[in-house]
């Protein structure tokens, strides 16, 4: 199985993030894999263990990714691939899904598997806009997947619930937490990774525009979430609470 990690660079999740200027400051900040790429990676290297093949991981980001990806290829994957966006002003979620596709496009490939979400944007829109780009199915938020002659049988979650689903391949899949339980990459894996050539391609090797691989969004702000107000501790026995509950309810909150 010829096996395509979609990956990203995210701040670590133990971060405090600063905004000044009414943008993110990441100038101190500690990056990581993003947490549902490495159930990702996990799966793909397992898949391709059980199956054969070959584990790739890409992503479109400026050079600093390179760490990120020598991580996935120390937790097993065989090649890793950079495409520079260092030539774009402004980059967002349909950007980073038109690089990816405009690669993937050109490649062998039997199964693509992204993270569900990132844990700094959010969207869940890279995955399903690559699927929409290549024109192959697309099943998201997975909880477990086997392959068998050319066909997945997936298990989705489903706001708490599960889905059950078969789909034939080539497929794009999301992984939600819950698939597996990501390695960590062992000392041998490390060293392997250091030795292993990082594909790095700009937009002219993909043959794009800059227009084209553009923003199509605008961020118009970024805030905080605001402060939490204090709780407050009702006491007394239980006919007291429930009176002091019942007011603060109607009176502070305008809920009753």
């Amino acid at each position: 199985m010829n096996i395509f990690v979609l990956l990203k660079r995210t701040f670590d999740t133990e971060e405090n993030i600063v905004i000044a200027n009414d943008t993110i400051d990441d100038s101190n900040a500690e990056f990581i894999i993003n947490p549902y790429d490495e159930y990702a990676v996990e799966e793909a290297v397992s898949l391709r263990d059980e199956h054969g093949g070959e584990v790739t991981v890409v992503t479109a980001d400026d050079e600093e990714a390179e760490k990120q990806l020598r991580t996935a290829l120390a937790m097993g994957a065989d090649r890793a691939v950079l495409i520079e966006t260092d030539d774009l002003d402004e980059i967002d979620s349909s950007s980073i899904a038109f690089l990816l596709a405009s690669y993937l496009k050109d490649q062998d490939y039997d199964l693509i598997i992204g993270g569900n979400i990132s844990v700094d944007n959010g969207s869940g829109q890279v995955g399903p806009s690559i699927a929409e780009h290549l024109g192959i199915p697309q099943v998201t938020t997975i909880t477990k997947i086997t392959v068998e002659d050319g066909k997945a049988t997936l298990v989705r979650d489903v706001e708490g619930d599960e889905e059950t689903i078969e789909a034939s391949l080539p497929l794009l899949v999301t992984a939600q937490q819950g698939l597996n339980e990501p390695r960590y990459p062992s000392l041998p894996g490390i060293m392997k990774a250091k030795k292993k050539p990082i594909e790095t391609l700009d937009l002219d090797d993909l043959s794009i525009d800059e227009d084209d691989a553009e923003a199509k969004t605008e961020v118009t702000d970024i805030s905080l979430p605001p402060p939490k107000s204090t709780g407050i501790i009702l006491e007394g026995d239980a006919k007291d609470v429930v009176t002091q509950l019942i007011s603060n309810l109607k009176e502070k909150e305008n809920i009753l």
